[in-house]
């Protein structure tokens, strides 16, 4: 493991001295600062002075400005407001530069006080040292109720390196009309999802699409069929893990899906569903404000992904943690990240920002039980799985995406990719 984060140190300490060819470690973070003033601004969306005296802390996230951030700036903003001791400065920062901001602080030390990161990177980024312990305090709030899949994603070595902040996990979406059209039903088995993308599968429309992208939203969209045959992340190589990835094939190979779901991200797919090119199509509840604005007009609906023929249902643990930064001002980001994922706020905030709660006391079927859409990832919610947690995810999901890729456009058999996955992952473990 020692060997693990020292090489992940190496490459945080080689993106830092690209950095430094005339550029700081903190360049890409947003400038709030304008040159006529050199006063402090707040973002678009704050209406609050800050009084003097304060203490200021920084809140990186990478909720996109012209979506989730919004509601994310609100909250902040009232954080803001309802007291006089604390200011949080909230900056966004696209996903993939957050990342590599995090990388380089731990080297540098010029890290946040407190930040998103996406739950299954939670568990590395900890190892890295970027998050701070908060065990003890996590023990002694008397409202650390969360699910214990959300929970499970904050840990490193059975100590606690964050909170969860909303969660989302994956659902079959389809086209009611394409399905009535076709006389067929809502696939609940394997079994019935290939005779149903049979007979919707025709006149330029796959019966289903899906991201089979080679990074980790690729191995995302996988481990619902893997955990529904019986397989593991952990082990590859057994006949129910090779089972998932020989049905997936079987599919691309009768043309019910495209052999283009290797370049599609959950986005592509999207486009896909919303254009009548596919039928169906395996996604999340962040893509309803995409629908909504690509296609206004098309009636669906939501169910779970379909099971084995002699499986169970079974999805994948999504969505963000939040964590308090080495050298924070730990005080001051522990009452902020907790006024932010208290009972309330968790509800109202992951409610505007098209996610889940994780915690154990918001009843999310009963907040969508109107809700024909919501509803359905509200009752697979509970026991969707964490992704890892472990330090060396990055390259296990890796290892499984690349298989994925290696199968799907020809190059290597179940068999033969998921054999080279498997020994990937135990030389990981043995390092």
């Amino acid at each position: 493991m020692k060997r693990k984060l020292a090489k992940l140190l190496i490459v945080a300490l080689g993106v830092m001295s690209l950095a430094g060819c005339g550029r700081t470690a903190t360049d890409n973070v947003p400038d709030n600062t304008t040159e006529a003033t050199g006063e402090t601004e707040t973002g678009a969306g704050d209406q609050t002075a800050k009084p003097d005296g304060r203490k200021e802390i920084t809140f990186w996230h990478y909720m996109s400005e012209d979506k989730e951030g919004k509601y994310v700036q609100e909250a902040v903003d009232e954080f803001n407001s309802i007291q006089d001791e604390i200011y949080v400065n909230a900056q966004y920062l696209p996903r993939e530069e957050l990342m590599k901001q995090y990388s380089i602080g731990v080297v540098s030390g010029e890290l946040p006080d407190c930040g998103m990161v996406d739950n299954p990177d939670h568990n590395s980024y900890a190892a890295m040292g970027v998050f701070e312990d908060i065990t003890e305090r996590f023990n002694s709030w008397e409202e650390a109720n969360f699910l214990e899949g959300s929970l499970n994603s904050c840990k490193y070595e059975d100590k606690i390196y964050g909170l969860p902040w909303g969660n989302n996990c994956l659902g079959l979406f389809y086209n009611k009309g394409m399905l009535e059209d076709a006389g067929v039903k809502v696939p609940e088995t394997w079994s019935e999802l290939e005779d149903v993308c049979s007979k919707l599968t025709k006149d330029g429309v796959k019966g289903l699409a899906i991201s089979a992208i080679g990074n980790e939203e690729g191995t995302f969209q996988f481990m619902p069929w893997l955990l529904s045959a019986g397989g593991s992340v952990n082990q590859l190589d057994t006949e129910e893990s090779k089972a998932s990835l020989t049905y997936l094939k079987g599919l691309i190979d009768k043309g019910y899906i495209s052999k283009e779901c290797v370049n599609w991200t959950q986005a592509d797919a999207e486009k896909q569903f919303a254009s009548g090119q596919a039928a169906m199509m395996i996604n999340g509840p962040w893509q309803f404000s995409s629908l909504e604005a690509d296609a206004p007009d098309m009636e669906y609906g939501v169910a779970k992904v379909p099971k084995a023929d002699n499986g169970e249902y079974a999805s994948v643990l999504g969505g963000e943690n939040v964590g308090i930064c080495k050298g924070a001002d730990v005080e001051s980001a522990w009452t902020f990240l907790t006024y932010m994922t208290n009972k309330e706020n968790s509800a109202r905030i992951c409610k505007a920002i098209g996610r889940f709660s994780p915690r154990s006391d918001v009843d999310v079927q009963e907040m969508f039980k109107d809700d024909p859409l919501n509803s359905v990832f509200a009752e697979v919610m509970p026991g969707a799985q964490s992704r890892g947690p472990s330090p060396v995810w990055p390259e296990i999901s890796e290892a499984i995406y690349t298989a994925e890729q290696e199968v799907f456009t020809g190059m290597k058999d179940v068999d033969t990719a998921m054999a080279d996955a498997q020994a990937k992952i135990d030389k990981l473990s043995a390092e």
